[in-house]
């Protein structure tokens, strides 16, 4: 009785073999596709663009962006622990855009931030002409660095610690407006300033198009 049981079950796995193979093979790519919600950076050869990672394998990454993806090669993704990872497009579903890696990554890696890096929010290489005004009168400045919560701009006037400023971009095309802001530390004539009211991500994403490559906005966008 026991062997006709275990002979029943044999040809039954055998009868299953393609469907049990094709549910591991489902699984296994299950569990090396991950679904992860972090802000990057895409650089491209026409600038620096905001995006966000939603899921990630060793071979690939889908990526959400806020405007048209940014063409040419190479791009990089670059993620805020410094992670660095060249890839290449190969579909896009509106805002929806799948790269595959040059280069077969880490996981696991990818996933967990790097400790010996300094933890901050994403930045960009943008540089832009901004007006900076203080109870003393108004300044030329030029912003080198941007985030959703501050810039670092150089400028000529000199500003204490903790002083509070106005810093307004004075293109009128562009969406950059009037933000209040506070100085965080100064070296000669660069100012590292916190704005008081935080650019959300899109906001941010769609400045950064703006500034270096407006053709990416739809005009719906």
């Amino acid at each position: 009785m026991m062997r006709e049981l275990g002979n029943a079950q044999d040809a039954s796995a055998e009868d299953q073999g393609p469907d049990l193979d094709l549910a591991f093979e489902q699984q296994t790519r299950s569990l090396r596709h991950n679904l992860v919600i972090r802000a990057g950076k895409l650089v491209s050869p026409h600038g620096e663009f905001v995006c966000v990672v939603r899921d990630v394998s060793e071979t690939g990454v889908g990526l959400r962006l806020f405007h048209d993806p940014p063409t040419g090669e190479p791009l990089e993704l670059q993620m805020p622990d410094g992670g660095t990872y060249e890839i290449r497009q190969v579909r896009e579903d509106g805002n929806h855009v799948g790269y595959e890696f040059v280069n077969v990554i880490d996981v696991p890696r990818f996933l967990v931030e790097n400790p010996d890096f300094p933890k901050r929010g994403l930045r960009l290489n943008l540089a832009f002409p901004v007006t900076v005004r203080s109870l003393a009168g108004t300044n030329e400045g030029l912003v080198e660095n941007l985030s959703q919560h501050g810039a670092r701009l150089s400028c000529e006037g000199i500003y204490a610690i903790d002083q509070n400023l106005f810093v307004d971009c004075p293109e009128d095309e562009v969406r950059f407006r009037e933000v209040g802001a506070k100085v965080r530390w100064r070296r000669d004539s660069e100012y590292g300033v916190v704005f008081e009211n935080t650019l959300s991500l899109e906001e941010f994403a769609k400045l950064a198009a703006e500034l270096q490559c407006p053709d990416l906005l739809r005009s719906d966008a």
